[in-house]
C-alpha cells in the first residue's frame, strides 16, 4: 500500500492532492508496512446479501485509511491490530485487512 508524505511538514496521508495540515502540494509517495490499528468499525447491512464492516484503520506510519477487516463483522473492535491482506474489495476498491491476533475478550 502506498501513501503520501508532505515534504514541507512531514504529515502522512492517504490519497490526497494537498496536505491537510499546511496545504502543501509537494507530496512524496512512500510504501506502508501494512500494519495498523482499528480506530472505528461499523457493521453495514445495506445493499449486501450479508453484513459487512467498514473500518477506519490508523496505520503505523500515521495516516488513516478506510477499509474492510475480514472476519465476522461483530467481532471487529477498536484497538484490534490488523495487517493489510493481499485481497482488495472488488466493489469499492478499498483495502482489505485481517486481524493480526485474536484479542482476548473476557465475558462480563
Amino acid at each position: 500500500m502506498t501513501y503520501q508524505r508532505c515534504t514541507w511538514c512531514g504529515t502522512a496521508m492517504y490519497h490526497r492532492l494537498l496536505c491537510p495540515v499546511c496545504q502543501g502540494s509537494e507530496l512524496r509517495t512512500e510504501r506502508s508496512e501494512g500494519v495498523g490499528t482499528v480506530r472505528h468499525s461499523t457493521v453495514l447491512h445495506r445493499n449486501t446479501p450479508a453484513a459487512r464492516n467498514i473500518s477506519l484503520i490508523e496505520m503505523a506510519e500515521g495516516f488513516v485509511v478506510r477499509g474492510r477487516v475480514m472476519g465476522p463483522p461483530i467481532g471487529i473492535h477498536s484497538g484490534d491490530r490488523v495487517r493489510l491482506s493481499t485481497a482488495k474489495d472488488p466493489v469499492r476498491g478499498e483495502p482489505v485487512f485481517q486481524l493480526i491476533d485474536e484479542p482476548f475478550r473476557a465475558w462480563t
